[in-house]
């Protein structure tokens, strides 16, 4: 295995389609137009790790992939950014999963998934390839392979075990439907909560994002980052709250914005930022990223989102 890394990810790896510009008006029986279609590698961990090699951390991914052409493009993706992937697993057991994206002009998209995105991957059998890095970024909670209560359990434990700071991205389950009281247990273990403004109310039962926030608090969570788009974000623990706008730019494609910006976060946490300066960072990143179709497209350097920085400040 390789060199300690500063920041590992674990979660689903899979490829996109990304259909810009669909019509649903028929141009015969069987045959539709869009403006353009677009494969792109995908999944939280990817995308989370493709994010934080190119922001200079020392970055390792933990996740499954089909002996097939869609896993070795992940690869060569994961590769050509910097990331460790000598951790990861191949199986010819299962096909690498394939999402189709319908994007729309305002960024916004709808996706489809399918039973590969069920496949039999157990990250808590191999704890000794993600419990050496500083910290440990858990892609898709409620997703498989995090929609099992034991296994979240036992990889947030090894984690905790190992001192490493846990991040949790969450998104809407598509095929096992747990509650936060199904992971009452775990929930305790993670230092920062990423969901979307659609999935905190999902899984809190509120409407406003404080309120979403304090429900995840109340669980044990210690730190809860809200994504609410064109809106910004919110942060807030038992301590302090408070709101960033989101940066002024002009949408391309949504896919992975939030992947960006919690691998923008992780990656100024363990430079040592405060969560407010981290935030602002990561805010960056997320915008930066929706600039250009695909997840791991727009995105290029720390240094890329500094200037990105300056200029949103020079600009008012």
């Amino acid at each position: 295995m390789s060199q300690r890394p500063d920041l590992i990810c674990i979660g689903m790896a899979l490829v996109d389609l990304i259909i810009k510009g669909f019509d649903s008006e028929p141009i015969s029986a069987s045959g539709y137009r869009a403006v353009s279609s677009t494969l792109s590698v995908g999944g939280e961990a990817v995308n989370e790790a493709m994010a934080a090699a190119k922001l200079g951390t020392k970055t390792a991914i933990l996740c499954s992939l089909g002996e097939d052409a869609a896993g070795d493009m992940i690869a060569a993706a994961l590769s050509g950014s910097g990331a460790d992937c000598s951790r990861i697993v191949r199986s010819s057991d299962h096909p690498t999963p394939v999402t189709t994206m319908f994007v729309n002009d305002d960024g916004s998209r709808k996706s489809i998934t399918n039973t590969a995105h069920r496949y039999n991957f157990h990250p808590e059998k191999l704890i000794s390839r993600f419990s050496d890095a500083r910290a440990l970024i858990l892609g898709s909670l409620f997703r498989a392979p995090f929609d099992d209560p034991k296994i979240i359990h036992a990889v947030l434990s090894a984690a905790k075990e190992a001192g490493q700071i846990v991040i949790t991205d969450t998104k809407l389950p598509n095929f096992r439907f747990l509650s936060l009281d199904d992971l009452k247990e775990s929930l305790p273990l993670i230092d920062y909560i990423t969901p979307n403004e659609d999935e905190a109310r999902y899984f809190s039962g509120k409407n406003e994002p404080e309120e979403m926030a304090d429900v995840f608090l109340s669980y044990g969570v210690r730190n809860v980052i809200i994504k609410l788009g064109s809106k910004g974000c919110l942060y807030k623990n038992r301590e302090e709250s408070f709101f960033l706008p989101a940066c002024k730019i002009q949408p391309v494609d949504a896919t992975g914005a939030g992947d960006n910006l919690v691998a923008g976060f992780a990656c100024e946490i363990l430079r040592g930022a405060s969560p407010k300066d981290a935030l602002r960072f990561a805010n960056a990143c997320g915008a930066i990223c929706t600039t250009a179709v695909g997840a791991g497209t727009a995105l290029k350097s720390r240094e890329q989102v500094l200037d990105f920085l300056a200029d949103q400040a020079s600009s008012g």
